[in-house]
């Protein structure tokens, strides 16, 4: 990968701290980006050194995003898409898979990272029939992002709510399933749930998560197999249910996963 090691742009917004690594800025440079510094990149290395299927899993986590929004936007017919923990815009974004399925699709993006904000002018292009938001907001706060989201989302139509590799941010297993729970709460039935996140059960993983939890970034906390699946309780799963993220209907010619199991998704049905 060719990175530009002077950081995104020519200025540093004010409330970005290029001297912590940030795992948005991260997660960018493993899929290649350009949207990162140089304590990103020593993360990322260090990270990769230990677990070198790290690049794989962005990739194969974005890929397993573009197949569940296009079908949630084609065969289930959602035109509103609530992205929360969107990261920095790279290829093939939520809204652009969404609308070039249905051109009239509603997309709000949901972040609270100030680099993120910085490319907002990026996520907002959209179909001329369609519309593209960003929301500063924490999952944290699901009171917030639900208000927010609601200014661009008709939340009494049905709505899919989208979760990639962010759910560990939270480090109270009970308190993330709450936020879930109380997200889904807000929305109609008829409404989807796509999701996927990394198990605890993958050593090198874990390992290289332990060393970049201590780094002085926001902690990041991997779970099992079965907490994973419990974020779809009281939920519709589609087939083939809560599996490896290349195993959800791949596309033909793709890899499938191979050994030990990385990271786990699922799209399901708010009944």
């Amino acid at each position: 990968m060719t990175q530009d090691s002077s950081g995104p742009g020519t200025q540093t917004p004010e409330k970005i701290d290029t001297t912590v690594p940030h795992s948005a800025r991260i997660w960018n440079y493993w899929l290649g980006g350009k949207d990162n510094y140089p304590v990103d990149h020593q993360a990322g290395d260090a990270f990769r050194e230990i677990f070198p299927g790290i690049n794989d899993l962005a990739r194969d986590s974005r890929a397993f995003l573009g197949r569940a929004v296009r079908h949630l936007a084609g065969e289930a017919g959602i035109r509103q898409f609530l992205d929360i923990g969107t990261g920095l815009p790279t290829a093939d974004n939520t809204h652009e898979i969404a609308q070039s399925v249905a051109p009239g699709a509603r997309i709000v993006y949901v972040d609270n990272d100030p680099l993120v904000l910085t490319h907002a002018e990026a996520l907002l292009t959209s179909s001329p029939e369609g519309v593209t938001d960003y929301v500063d907001a924490d999952l944290h706060n699901p009171v917030a992002v639900l208000r927010e989201a609601a200014r661009t989302l008709d939340l009494s139509r049905p709505v899919a709510l989208t979760l990639m590799q962010v759910s560990g941010h939270i480090a109270d297993y009970d308190e993330a399933r709450a936020i879930v729970r109380e997200l889904l709460d807000a929305l109609p039935s008829g409404s989807y749930f796509a999701f996927n996140d990394s198990v605890d059960t993958n050593r090198a993983n874990a390992a290289a998560t332990r060393l970049y939890n201590e780094s002085g970034a926001v902690p990041y906390y991997l779970r099992s197999p079965a907490e994973l699946a419990g974020f779809f309780d009281g939920l519709e799963l589609l087939a083939p249910g809560v599996v490896p993220i290349t195993d959800w209907r791949p596309d033909p010619g793709t890899a499938t996963a191979t050994g030990e199991v990385i990271a786990l998704g699922g799209v399901a049905r708010k009944p």
